[in-house]
Parts: structure tokens; C-alpha cells; sequence
């Protein structure tokens, strides 16, 4: 991850991703450092300069509300990414316990079970597949594996054609599991993961240095499919009552859309293989029964 602290590497990639016009300063010259300077960030902040350099460097771990949305103002954080900062100051009594669970309600994995027209995942933290429909797997059966959302982006070589707007993909991916990240800093697994990644792409890595900040929400995506071709869906995530660190993931088309009519052949391909399964397992009860 870093030598530093979350909360000091946070406000350095934040502040660095600033230039002086972005905030209404003047800027003169050559400067020596990327982005805004400490003492800048402290004048809008209306902190001392001494005060942000040790939030900067660990020395200041309680820093007030007040404080934290006059710096949060001041680097122009949007809502989540002010969220992840205040996050960043918990301690870890005040953190979920709960947070890690890698299980998946029998109840959710029925409901899935039973949309055959809907793609449906979950994912963990770490963007990790924990359950799936059929059409799920079936819509992502281009890929080595269908295991983990940010592997499958930045390593399986299916990731570049699969996403058609990969650079959207990647960022977002990224984003999530440092928004998971803020949860839960002291997190195994996201820590391998983003380890493994990092040794893997240095995309990745570069992006993750950019400390951006984003939750899965609603929005379209553009895929394709190697079967069925190009795919135009809508998206929505959803969290999981009683396991707030677990996300539904539903994928749907429009009504009477190329990509309804795409999802229909993916579910009818991915029904023959179960109906091959059912026919050998009656036909082996058969042989026994004889």
C-alpha cells in the first residue's frame, strides 16, 4: 500500500491533483511540487500551516469536524470523497466489525436464481464475485475466471474488448475498493488484492495512487459481448441489508432492445449445458436403479 498513513496519503493525492486556478489562486512561476502547496491548502482551509503538515504526516490523528469540511472544502472534495475523509479519521473501535463476511444469504442467492432474464451478481470489498446468476456468468464468460471485477479489468486480457469504455471501467473499479478501502483500511483482503494488482498493471497501480473515491451506483455501460456481440445496459448496485459490505449487482436491458434479444440467446446457451447435466444425472439414477 504506502509507507504513509491513509489519511496523510489521501490529502497529498488530492492536493497534488489540484493546480492554483482550479481554486482561485494566482500561480507564479515554475513550481517545485505538483499541485497545490501544503501552506496553499492551509490558507483556504483557514488552518495554520503547521496544523495540515502534521495532518499530512500522521502527527495529528483527531482533527475536528470542523477542520475536516474546511480541508475538505478547501481540496473541493464532492460528497463520497468527504465521506472517505472522515472515514479515514475513525479509530478502529468506532469501525464495523462485520465488515470482512464472506458468506451470501440463501434467501439472495434464491431471488437471483430466479431473475433468468436479469444478469445478477454480488461482490465483496475487494470487488471479489461472491454469488452469480446464470446469465451473469454467462455474460462474462469471455474471461479466464469470473472471480473479481478489478482482475478481470486490469489482467484478463478479455477486459480491454469486453469493456468498451475501459478507461471508465479502470477508474472505477479503482475508486470502489478505496471507497471500500475507507471502511475498513486495516482490510486483508483489499490489501492483497490491491498488492497483486499493483505487481500485475502498472495502470493499477497509477490509478490507485490517485486516491479517487467513488461507490457503485446507477449508470449505463457499454459491453461486448464475444458471443452475442455489442451489449447497452443499465446498472444499478445495491446494498445488501444485513451485509452492508456485500453489493447486488443488476444488469438490465430495455424492452425489445438488441441487448434483451442478446440476453435471451446468452440464457438459452447457458440453459443447454444444465439440461445436459439433468439428462446424465437421470440417466445414471437409471443405471443404478436397474
Amino acid at each position: 500500500m504506502s509507507k504513509g498513513t491513509p489519511l496523510g496519503d489521501f490529502l497529498r493525492a488530492r492536493r497534488e491533483a489540484l493546480k492554483p486556478y482550479d481554486v482561485g489562486l494566482p500561480e507564479h512561476g515554475r513550481r517545485r511540487v505538483p499541485g497545490l502547496r501544503r501552506e496553499e491548502v492551509a490558507l483556504l482551509a483557514g488552518v495554520s500551516s503547521d496544523y495540515y503538515i502534521r495532518l499530512e504526516q500522521g502527527r495529528e490523528n483527531s482533527p475536528s469536524p470542523q477542520v475536516l469540511d474546511a480541508v475538505a472544502q478547501a481540496l473541493k472534495l464532492d460528497a463520497q470523497a468527504t465521506d472517505h475523509l472522515n472515514r479515514l479519521c475513525l479509530t478502529a473501535s468506532q469501525r464495523p466489525r462485520d465488515w470482512g463476511g464472506t458468506d451470501v444469504g440463501q434467501q439472495l442467492l434464491q431471488l437471483m436464481d430466479g431473475w433468468e432474464h436479469t444478469p445478477a451478481f454480488v461482490v465483496g470489498p475487494a470487488l471479489d464475485i461472491m454469488a452469480g446468476n446464470s446469465l451473469a456468468t454467462a455474460l462474462h464468460s469471455g474471461f479466464d475466471q469470473f472471480d473479481n471485477l478489478a482482475r478481470m479489468v486490469f489482467v484478463d486480457p478479455a477486459g480491454r474488448d469486453f469493456y468498451q469504455e475501459w478507461e471508465r471501467a479502470a477508474h472505477s473499479c479503482v475508486a470502489e475498493i478505496r471507497a471500500a478501502y475507507g471502511h475498513d483500511p486495516e482490510s486483508a483482503r483489499i490489501a492483497e488484492v490491491v498488492a497483486e494488482l499493483s505487481a500485475q498493471s502498472e495502470e493499477f497501480a497509477e490509478i490507485w495512487r490517485m486516491h479517487e473515491v467513488k461507490s457503485k451506483s446507477q449508470e449505463g455501460k457499454h459491453l461486448k459481448h464475444p458471443l452475442v456481440g455489442d451489449l447497452h445496459i443499465k446498472f444499478a448496485a445495491f446494498t445488501v441489508n444485513g451485509a452492508s459490505h456485500q453489493q447486488l449487482v443488476v444488469y438490465q436491458a430495455e424492452p425489445a432492445s438488441p441487448t434483451a434479444a442478446a440476453f435471451e440467446t446468452l440464457r438459452a446457451a447457458a440453459a443447454v449445458p444444465r439440461q445436459a447435466e439433468a439428462a446424465v444425472s437421470v440417466a445414471d439414477f437409471t443405471v443404478r436403479e436397474r
